[in-house]
């Protein structure tokens, strides 16, 4: 009975490895593949515009303070009027100033007179002495007496210019063409030379400068570009403005300096573009962002999201035997945050991932 037990025990166990064994012959799952897009590098024509923050001032934004102190009496205009060159302004109290000249017009007559007294003395001494009835002590006393007369006129006439100087000064005239901004003085109002804000400011907008600044990067790109800083100057296309709102001003501007000096603290370098303004629109002290176009022709242009980016380092992923292949590049240090312009590191035929391209490792089969 017992041997009966033990042949069923033996049988049980030969069918558990037999159901082992043919388990252990299944085949083993298919691994999954994934594809990814890639394209083929041609070259192609781009024009980018870049986009900088702007600050928009008047040609000429000029501070009015008085050259004398006193009493406005008058404010000629209003803020935002139009002014010509030497146009009246304002009249600082006149009353002390034409008195100062009236006295000044007086010592000068005085001294006139003293000079013509002086001057007949001499004479008359030099008379005298030529027949020696007065000595040479006296003659040369009275050329100095001369002397000083008229050396007390030219004192007394210099004051008289001073006098009608000051006079003049009373009234403030505009030193261009241009826009009145505030007016924080009115009539009867203490105001001088050294008050703490001016009397207004006027703006000379019929153009208006436009500055924003470029980046060393970008500086030299530039420079690469047009060969030199002068040429660039003479070669850059026209720039854009768009203003606060969001609209595009109507009118194109250009660039017409590049500041010679990289600012330390910002990395940066300042530029100025010139902008037509005979409409009016633009106001000196408002804010908006230039448009740069760029013009690239037949150049290698890639999507950015093909490129992999570590620190300052730019690579993509080359198809090569149906492997990606890490590859460096360099690229222009303009864009316009959708596609790179590649200088080195691919050329014209070369097949690139062109997305998913943070997901791929070395060697990574590529369908």
């Amino acid at each position: 009975m017992s041997r009966k037990i033990s042949k069923v025990k033996q049988g049980l166990l030969l069918l558990c490895c037999l159901v082992a064994a043919t388990g252990c012959k299944q085949a083993p799952p298919a691994q999954m593949e994934t594809g990814y897009e890639v394209m083929t590098v041609a070259p192609a024509d781009r024009m980018i515009l870049s986009t900088y923050s702007a600050t928009i001032r008047g040609r000429q934004d000029i501070d009015i303070y008085p050259q004398v102190s006193g009493t406005l009496t008058k404010v000629c205009v209003t803020e935002g009027q139009r002014v010509k060159n030497g146009q009246t302004l304002f009249i600082i109290d006149q009353v002390p100033y034409e008195a100062a000249l009236q006295t000044a017009v007086a010592n000068v007559k005085s001294a006139e007179a003293a000079l013509a007294t002086a001057q007949l003395t001499y004479e008359s001494k030099e008379e005298l002495h030529k027949e020696n009835v007065v000595s040479a002590f006296d003659l040369s006393t009275a050329k100095n007496s001369l002397l000083s007369a008229k050396a007390q006129l030219a004192q007394a006439k210099a004051q008289e210019v001073n006098a009608r100087n000051n006079l003049s000064y009373t009234v403030v005239k505009s030193p261009s063409d241009g826009v009145i901004a505030m007016l924080p003085y009115r009539v009867g109002a203490l105001v001088g030379p050294s008050i703490p804000q001016a009397l207004t400011t006027v703006s000379d907008n019929s153009d208006m400068y436009v500055y924003f600044s470029l980046t060393e990067n970008e500086l030299l790109s530039l420079i690469n570009q047009y060969k030199n800083m002068d040429e660039a100057l003479k070669n850059m296309p026209e720039v854009e403005l768009k203003l606060i709102d969001g609209s595009v001003y109507g009118e194109k501007g250009r660039v017409e300096s590049i500041s010679g000096v990289i600012n330390r603290q910002t990395g940066t370098v300042g530029v100025r573009a010139v902008f037509p303004n005979a409409s009016g629109i633009l106001h000196s002290g408002a804010s908006g962002s230039v448009l740069v176009p760029n013009s690239y022709k037949g150049v290698i242009v890639i999507p950015q999201e093909a490129t992999v980016a570590m620190q300052d380092k730019i690579s993509v992923y080359k198809v090569v035997d149906g492997k990606a292949t890490s590859t460096l590049i360099t690229v222009a240090a303009i864009n316009d945050g959708r596609e790179y312009i590649v200088l080195d590191g691919l050329k014209v035929g070369d097949e690139i991932v062109s997305q998913g391209a943070g997901l791929l490792r070395e060697g990574t089969q590529v369908k």
